[in-house]
């Protein structure tokens, strides 16, 4: 499965383990740099190794991606026993790396955060294989802080203000973001009747309650909006409540616990409504889309505010925190944008200006370098 960015069959083709995920926040850069990866080369080949969450599956499934699991569970928020419990897998899940690392045999292995990536990459490490990793967001996730001291190189998708990270390691790349999205970069709003106004409401990859209820909420303020439409990832959990309060409030609505076809959706809104996930936010800035920011409260050092900065900065976005979020205050927005649709189509070409749709493609090129010419290269000379 290609990759659009670019298509080199020259020299020889590598194998990539990338290592990580259990949110799309994790999941999705990975697909994209994994995309990037499989194109340049038609020998190249790579394996998702996870925890084998219902996201991660369902995704790679779906996509045709390899992949194969090993047994781990978060540390982070948990309460005593459950950690201990958690802590004593992850010898078995370095013992199940090894495994698989030395049937796939990859040059190098990437690490795209999540919980599931730490035993993968301490694996690589006792068995002398090259780590990389990703770090999506502003404030590095635990995982990464872990792994950055074994690791070859860090690329970041914001500058490093944590000072966590070695500087002569990290490349500040962007956020990578998927060849489906990537090709609706910049060409503006699908077609549809000029008196529509499509909302689109995301939580990210689990939906988000707290953006549920306001919206519930909101409805009865919605009513007088003229021409609007929702188009809502809810999660799981959420989807048939929902669904129900939009019929039942006799307002146009495409209900959903979570959308597969991503880039159609960005391409027929005028408004997102949506936590500021790092590749939420990536998402933004490459299709150029107007957005009203709840940062997640609980994202660890609140990240998620963080993420949204750049877009705010820039005029692209606002941000509601969700303590001040109400159904009253959610709705008064969405109708001022409707009412002003040159205000939508500012924020919007300001989001384009803030983007790095490159990204994949740039950190692919590194690990090029790296491999072939690097301090990598005499790594992969050694194994040989």
């Amino acid at each position: 499965m290609p990759g659009v960015l670019e298509t080199y069959n020259e020299g020889r083709g590598y194998r990539l383990i990338v290592a990580g995920g259990g949110t799309g926040g994790h999941l999705f850069p990975g697909v994209a740099m994994a995309q990037a990866f499989l194109a340049r080369h038609i020998r190249n080949r790579v394996l998702f190794v996870n925890a084998g969450r219902p996201l991660d599956v369902a995704v790679l499934d779906r996509l045709g991606w390899e992949h194969r699991t090993i047994a781990i569970e978060g540390l982070k928020g948990r309460g005593v026993w459950r950690q201990a419990r958690a802590a004593a897998k992850i010898p078995v899940a370095v013992w199940q790396s090894r495994r698989i690392i030395r049937q796939f045999d990859p040059q190098l292995v990437l690490g795209v955060g999540g919980y599931s990536a730490g035993p993968v990459a301490v694996a690589a490490w006792l068995m002398g294989i090259p780590t990389v990793i990703h770090e999506q967001n502003r404030e590095p996730g635990l995982t990464n802080r872990w792994v950055r001291r074994i690791a070859q190189r860090i690329y970041l998708s914001f500058e490093d203000r944590s000072g966590r990270f070695d500087a002569q390691k990290t490349l500040v790349t962007g956020n990578p973001v998927r060849d489906e999205i990537l090709m609706h970069g910049g060409q503006g709003r699908g077609p549809q009747a000029a008196d529509t106004f499509t909302v689109l409401v995301l939580g990210g990859s689990q939906g988000a309650h707290a953006i549920n209820e306001a919206m519930v909420a909101a409805l009865p303020h919605l009513s007088a909006v003229a021409g609007l439409r929702v188009v809502h990832q809810t999660g799981r959990d959420d989807e048939a409540r929902l669904a129900t309060a939009y019929a039942e409030a006799g307002l146009a609505a495409t209900v959903r616990a979570f959308f597969d076809d991503m880039a159609e959706r960005y391409a027929q809104a005028d408004l997102i409504v949506c936590r500021a996930g790092a590749t939420t936010v990536a998402e933004i800035t490459v299709v150029g889309r107007a957005a009203v920011f709840i940062p997640f409260p609980q994202a660890a050092d609140d990240h998620q505010t963080a993420n949204a900065g750049a877009l705010v900065d820039a005029g692209a976005a606002e941000v509601i925190r969700q303590s001040e979020l109400s159904g009253a205050i959610l709705a008064d927005k969405i109708a001022y944008y409707r009412r002003n649709p040159a205000v939508v189509g500012a924020m919007a070409a300001k989001a384009l200006t803030v983007g790095r749709p490159e990204a994949a493609l740039t950190i692919v090129r590194d690990i090029y370098k790296l491999l072939e010419n690097g301090p990598l290269a005499n790594s992969l000379s050694a194994k040989e």
